[in-house]
């Protein structure tokens, strides 16, 4: 029997993790991933200032698994009935469990003109080519739009207004962050979106809320009921859709995470619906407590499979626990533990502490106090009063 994973982001690899202790010996388990490594996504803006942490934050899959074959392939299809999945690399995979954990590709909303002049922060090649457009913008002078004023739009707008900075040329360069809702981050409670307002402001970031874009030229991005807003860069961060195996498509799924009899499906390459009917939000904790639930089911399924008879087995809900938000907003960040507001150094710690823990958990120790030292080594530097 072969249980197979489609996609090692934080939905991917938590169920891989588990399922290698879960599993019984003789149940293969492949994990199928485009990149061959594990992305710790949530902290990509950092590489905008700090190329150097990147090497913390992309992990070779045979690093933080042990007993899964990794296949580095593209998946362009699955058929979930025959139990087979189309790769890049012409040949097929053959399967008795599916589980997709694809991620989500970037949202364009049909905006095909964006998509053309934009670059979204996704994977690690749009960190590389966003700092490096935008230091020709800090040699020449200019402005950097950022479309959409979610959390990846907030932080990478917060890293680049922040270079700025350290760069002497905030008098030369403006940081834009467009958004349709009329606060940042949309969907949040006030005081949260005031804090972040307040972070964004001192930052020097010019936020434009009840701001819809409607299009793009190669030196202008044009919103509705406005004029066009001139810029040197554009960046995106308007959302994801499903995977391109799925047509962009993010099926709902209910709080078991099962997709069909021989399929799960989490993270952000599922609308997942709650034990409490409460559709999800595609976040990094969402896809690493669904995780969990996911490989227990897929296990308690795949035993039930092995020694038939009696009763299907009962599956596990996942339920969605909220227990706080966190956005950096260049060297500041917002936190929400519990019903408590954090900004300043309380928030940076609890960042640092979050990034640090979530290595730990996948066994990036050292990663982890590289991710420590670099955070410090960061706060010192900037505490250092130039003689």
């Amino acid at each position: 029997m072969r249980v197979a994973i489609f996609g090692a982001g934080y939905a991917g690899l938590g169920v891989a993790r588990r399922l290698e202790r879960s599993l019984p010996d003789d149940v293969e388990l492949v994990v199928v991933d485009e990149s061959g490594e594990h992305v710790v996504r949530h902290l990509l803006h950092r590489g905008i200032r700090y190329p150097d942490e990147l090497a913390h934050i992309r992990l070779p899959l045979g690093l933080v698994l042990e007993r899964a074959t990794i296949r580095e392939a593209r998946v362009e299809a699955l058929d979930h009935t025959a139990g087979v999945a189309t790769l890049t690399d012409g040949e097929t995979l053959s399967y008795d469990f599916g589980v997709v954990t694809l991620g989500g590709d970037p949202e364009f909303f049909g905006l095909e003109d964006v998509a053309e002049y934009a670059t979204p922060l996704h994977r690690p090649a749009d960190v590389d080519t966003i700092r490096d457009d935008f230091e020709a913008v800090l040699a020449d002078g200019g402005r950097v739009v950022v479309g959409g004023g979610g959390l990846t739009g907030i932080q990478t707008a917060g890293e680049l207004a922040a270079l700025a900075r350290e760069r002497d040329a905030s008098e030369t360069v403006a940081v834009t962050l467009l958004e349709q809702a009329d606060a940042v981050p949309p969907g949040f409670d006030d005081r949260l979106q005031d804090a972040v307002g307040d972070a964004l402001e001192s930052a020097g970031v010019e936020c434009h809320t009840s701001t819809t874009i409607t299009g793009a030229t190669d030196d202008a991005v044009t919103v509705a009921d406005g004029d066009p807003i001139r810029y040197d860069q554009f960046v995106w961060a308007g959302g994801i859709r499903g995977p391109a195996a799925q047509d962009g498509d993010r099926p709902t799924v209910p709080a078991t995470l099962r997709l069909g009899p021989n399929a799960f499906a989490l993270g952000d390459a599922a609308d997942v619906v709650d034990a409490d009917g409460t559709r999800v939000p595609p976040t990094a904790h969402a896809a690493i407590r669904q995780a969990g639930v996911a490989a227990t089911n897929v296990a308690r399924v795949v035993e039930h499979r092995l020694a038939p008879g009696g009763f299907e087995p009962r599956l596990e809900r996942y339920n969605d626990d909220e227990m706080g938000w966190l956005v950096s907003v260049g060297d500041d960040a917002v936190a929400r533990v519990g019903p408590t507001i954090l900004s300043g150094a309380p928030a940076n710690a609890v960042k640092t502490t979050v990034g640090a823990g979530y290595l730990t958990s996948i066994g990036a120790v050292e990663d982890a106090v590289a991710h420590v030292q670099d955070a410090v080594a960061h706060e010192s530097a900037r505490d250092v009063t130039p003689q």
